[in-house]
């Protein structure tokens, strides 16, 4: 169900039918309903597309940076344990498989990472009007799901166990080298990781919850909308 197509549909229903049969209050519900719906549309269309013109729109591709570097520092601290790299290197030419790891890891800082972005961002002070943070919370469960999925996905590729076993077999078992034969590998795969792909895993689930923000702007609107026409 389209809660955003909804609400603009009866916003624009009673508009026509307020215009159409002379009816001031109606008309101005309508109206109300229709601007707050569509101006919190357009706010979740900018979080994650460019619309020019506008300052901030596009704000996942802005800070996607940041969003990369978060995550790398999460696979650094939390899916390469000393163990789990002792492991890899003492066994170069093993079948590496990540899923038991990455299975174990706690990807909640990842999810705080994004909402973190989204509350810096210009539409931070929007979301801040309907809960802050807990008007996304819900979507945590599907967020942390998703990216899961993806990473395994990524660690089973035959070019990502390629990459490994070659940067172990170039790697001596020094201690002091281990972060950084760990860390060359996750930059090469990030380098991979473009923002389009971060917008198709968080975009889905975003626009899911956050559609409530379309259906309140347009009920506060239609409210707002019956008290002008009132008074």
């Amino acid at each position: 169900m389209n809660k955003s197509l909804i609400t603009n549909v009866i916003a624009t229903v009673l508009v026509i039918t307020g215009f159409l049969f002379n009816q001031a209050i109606v008309l101005s519900i309508g109206l109300f309903a229709l601007s707050g719906a569509v101006t919190n549309l357009l706010a979740v269309h900018m979080l994650f597309e460019k619309v020019p013109l506008l300052y901030g729109s596009g704000v996942i591709q802005l800070k996607f940076a940041g969003f990369k570097v978060a995550i790398k520092n999460l696979i650094l601290t939390e899916f390469f344990s000393e163990q789990k790299i002792s492991q890899l290197l003492g066994n170069k030419t093993m079948d590496i498989d990540l899923q038991p790891v990455i299975n174990d890891v706690d990807l909640n800082p990842a999810f705080d990472t994004l909402l973190e972005v989204i509350e810096q961002s210009q539409f931070g002070s929007m979301l801040a009007m309907f809960g802050g943070s807990a008007a996304v919370e819900p979507m945590r469960d599907s967020f942390i799901a998703k990216m899961r999925d993806s990473l395994i996905t990524m660690s089973q590729t035959d070019e990502f166990k390629m990459l490994v076993n070659n940067k172990l077999a170039k790697t001596s078992l020094a201690s002091d080298s281990l972060f950084t034969t760990v860390s060359d590998l996750v930059d090469d795969r990030l380098d991979e990781l473009t923002p389009k792909m971060v917008k198709d895993i968080i975009q889905t689930m975003i626009r899911e919850h956050l559609g409530w923000l379309v259906v309140w702007g347009g009920v506060f609107g239609g409210l707002f909308g019956l008290v002008a026409a009132i008074i």
